[in-house]
C-alpha cells in the first residue's frame, strides 16, 4: 500500500472545504524564512540495525558524501514501507550536513517480525535505533527524530522513552494518547479508523476491540501517560483541520517550557503543498539549533504560531504569534440551549427536548438531532481554544452516546463544521471504567470539542447540534431508545473560548 493511500485513509478532511487567508506573518518570522544552501551530495546504503532481542530493522542510510561526523535524523519512522519516497524527502537535510535514517518498523517492509503499532516493542526498537545511530563512527552522537502521523506518533513515543542521545524532535500531527485521539473517541469506537486498521495492521481489529476501557494496553501507547518524560525540545506541527489538533495542543499545554507549537490551515499531511506552507527551512533551523549546535539560528518568535482560519475567503487574519494557548486575554463565554432552538446568554425557562436514537445509519435514515443557533453576530467573533458542552441529559436505555457538533452558519444558510466532540454516558467519570446509567435519570456530561482558531464573520451565526451519532467519526453503537436533553435555566450550556485582538 502506498504512503499516499495510507494518508488518504487517515485523512479527516471536512466535507465542506474551508477557505483560508493568504499567509503573511509566519514568513516575516526569521525562523520560518531560515535556509542555507546545499553543501553535499548524497550517498545511500541499506543497513540492518541490530535490536536488543536479536532482531533487525531494515534501514536506508542517506549520508553526506564526505568524510567526518554528522548529526543524525530518524526520518518518518513508520510501518508503510515507503523508504524510497521518504529518502527523497530527507535528502534536503542530507545535502545540508545531516545523516538521515529511514527505516521499516518491525513487521513491515524488510524488517522481520510482528507489527504492533506503537506497542512497547516498537518503542524499544525505536530506542535501540536511536542509540545505534548515535555511536556509529560517522555520527556526532546527536540524534533527532521527525515524522508525520504514524511517524509523528512514533517520534513522540520515542521521546518519552528517553534514549540518552535523542536531542530534539519534530512531530507532525502526532498523538497525545492513541486511545483517545484515534480509536475510542469519548469512549466510542471510531468507524473511520477501521480502514487504516484493515490496510496496515489487521490484527488490531481484534485486539483493540478487546480493550474498550482505558487500561495498561493503552497506557503503553500513550504520550499523555508519560508527559513528565517529554523533556527534549519539541517543535510540534499541527493542522487546524486535522484529527490530531487536540493532541498537539494538549502536549503543548502539558509541557510549555520545552514544546513549541505551530498550527496552520492544514489537513492531515505534511504542510508542503497546502495553503500557507511554512517551508522546510523551519525544520532545518530546528535541527541546526539543537543537533548542529548553531546558537545563532533563530527560534520561533512565540511559543505558539497559529494561522487563524475562517469559513470565508474574506475573513481570517492569517499567521499570529502567541506566548501561550489559548492566547492571553482569551475569555470564556457561556451560552444556554433554549427550548425554541435558541443559543444565547439568556437561558429561558427550564424545558426538555428529546430525540430518538438512530440505530441504522447504513439504511440512509438521517440522524435525529437537535439544533440550537445564535442570532447573527454584529461583529466578528474569534474562537481560540476549545468549545465545551456541559450537557444535562436522561437516557431511556442503560447507556447512550452524545455527539456535539459546532458549525458556522452563513446568512444564506450554508454551514461549515468548525469542531466536534463525543462522549459515551457510561464513561462520564473517565474511560478507565464504565459506570451504570439508570433509565430516566438526568446526568451531567462534559464534552470537550477539538480546539480551533476560527474567525466567525459578522452576520454569521453559531449552531450547535446534539445527537447520539456522528458516523463515521464514531460508531453508531448507542442502544435504541430516547434521549431527553434538559435545556433552559439549569440545563445544557455551551462554553466558548473567544479572543479578539484590539488594534
Amino acid at each position: 500500500m502506498t504512503y499516499g493511500r495510507i494518508l488518504a485513509a487517515l485523512s479527516t478532511a471536512l466535507t465542506v472545504p474551508l477557505a483560508v487567508h493568504a499567509p503573511a506573518a509566519a514568513q516575516a518570522d526569521p525562523f520560518f524564512s531560515y535556509d542555507r544552501p546545499a553543501a553535499y551530495e548524497v550517498r545511500t546504503e541499506r543497513v540492518q540495525v541490530p535490536m536488543r532481542d536479536g532482531s533487525r530493522l531494515a534501514c536506508d542510510l542517506h549520508r553526506p558524501d564526505a568524510g567526518g561526523r554528522f548529526p543524525v535524523i530518524v526520518y518518518d519512522y513508520t510501518a508503510y514501507d515507503d523508504l524510497v519516497n521518504l529518502g527523497e524527502a530527507a535528502a534536503y537535510y542530507v545535502t545540508r550536513g545531516y545523516t538521515a535514517a529511514v527505516c521499516n518498523a518491525r513487521g513491515s517492509g524488510d524488517s522481520p517480525g510482528h507489527l504492533d503499532p506503537f506497542s512497547g516493542q516498537e518503542q524499544r526498537d525505536n530506542y535501540d535505533l536511536i542509540e545505534w545511530l548515535a555511536v556509529q563512527p560517522w555520527s556526532t552522537g546527536k540524534v533527532g527524530q521527525m515524522g508525520l502521523s504514524y511517524g509523528g506518533h512514533s517520534t513522540l513515543l520515542a521521546a518519552v522513552n528517553k534514549p540518552p542521545h535523542l536531542a530534539a524532535i519534530i512531530p507532525v500531527n502526532g498523538i497525545s494518547d492513541w486511545y483517545e485521539n484515534t480509536i475510542y473517541r469519548g469512549g466510542i469506537y471510531s468507524a473511520r479508523i477501521r480502514g487504516w486498521q484493515r490496510e496496515t495492521a489487521p490484527e488490531t481489529l481484534t485486539t483493540y476491540a478487546r480493550h474498550p476501557l482505558y487500561d495498561d494496553f493503552w497506557r503503553e501507547r500513550s504520550v499523555k501517560a508519560r508527559w513528565k518524560d517529554l523533556d527534549v525540545p519539541v517543535l510540534q506541527i499541527a493542522g487546524w483541520f486535522d484529527r490530531y489538533r487536540a493532541a498537539m495542543v494538549e502536549n503543548f499545554r502539558a509541557r510549555p517550557r520545552n514544546v513549541w507549537l505551530v498550527a496552520g490551515p492544514w489537513e492531515h499531511g505534511w504542510p508542503a503543498g497546502q495553503p500557507a506552507d511554512i517551508g522546510r527551512g523551519a525544520y532545518l533551523a530546528w535541527w541546526d539549533r539543537w543537533l548542529a549546535g548553531r546558537r545563532d539560528v533563530p527560534m520561533p518568535a512565540g511559543k505558539v504560531t497559529s494561522h487563524e482560519i475562517s469559513g470565508t475567503a474574506a475573513s481570517g487574519t492569517g499567521w499570529q504569534s502567541f506566548t501561550t494557548w489559548p492566547p492571553r486575554g482569551a475569555r470564556r463565554e457561556r451560552l444556554s440551549l433554549g427550548d425554541g432552538g435558541t443559543l444565547s446568554t439568556r437561558p429561558g425557562a427550564p424545558a426538555t427536548r428529546g430525540f430518538t436514537v438512530n440505530t441504522d445509519p447504513a439504511a440512509g435514515t438521517p440522524d435525529e438531532r437537535l439544533a440550537f443557533q445564535t442570532e447573527p453576530y454584529a461583529s466578528d467573533v474569534v474562537l481560540a481554544g476549545d468549545v465545551t458542552a456541559k450537557v444535562r441529559a436522561a437516557f431511556s436505555a442503560t447507556d447512550g452516546n452524545i455527539a456535539v457538533v459546532v458549525e458556522d452558519v452563513a446568512p444564506d444558510g450554508t454551514a461549515v463544521r468548525i469542531t466536534q466532540g463525543w462522549l459515551k454516558a457510561g464513561h462520564r467519570f473517565g474511560h478507565h471504567r464504565a459506570v451504570p446509567v439508570r433509565s430516566g435519570k438526568t446526568y451531567d456530561l462534559e464534552i470537550r470539542t477539538w480546539p480551533t482558531h476560527y474567525r466567525l464573520p459578522a452576520g454569521h451565526s453559531l449552531r450547535v447540534t446534539v445527537s447520539s451519532d456522528d458516523y463515521p467519526e464514531i460508531d453508531s453503537d448507542a442502544p435504541e431508545g430516547r434521549v431527553d436533553l434538559r435545556v433552559g435555566r439549569g440545563g445544557t450550556t455551551i462554553e466558548l473560548t473567544t479572543w479578539n485582538r484590539r488594534t
